[in-house]
């Protein structure tokens, strides 16, 4: 999907890492929501509380995703999913562009 209609985007960013992770979020009318953001290169760690599948629009990074013990690549066009209640690790070595769609 290129696009989303008839949603309503909440104009206050959502900022972490000094900065250097932004995104903001998009409401859908089932209650469901999405972020699209952007990763500056680093290296960073997040916790989720609701399960959520991270999509990559543009860019790549490594993740280690809980209970694995090797990171792997994720490219433009690819996903991954982290469970609920969870951490996870990102090695981003470029500008990432990303859709985040989290569980009900």
């Amino acid at each position: 999907m290129d696009q989303f209609s008839n949603v309503t985007i909440v104009k206050k960013a959502n900022v972490y890492f000094e900065g250097k992770v932004t995104s903001r979020t998009v409401q859908f009318a089932d209650g469901s929501h999405k972020t699209l953001g952007i990763m500056l290169p680093g290296e960073y760690e997040f916790g989720t509380a609701a399960a959520e599948d991270m999509e990559m629009l543009a860019g790549s990074m490594e993740v280690l995703l809980p209970g694995e013990t090797a990171w792997r690549t994720v490219s433009a066009g690819e996903s991954f999913h982290v469970p609920a209640n969870a951490k996870f690790k990102l090695k981003v070595p470029v500008v990432v562009d990303y859709c985040c769609s989290y569980a009900k």
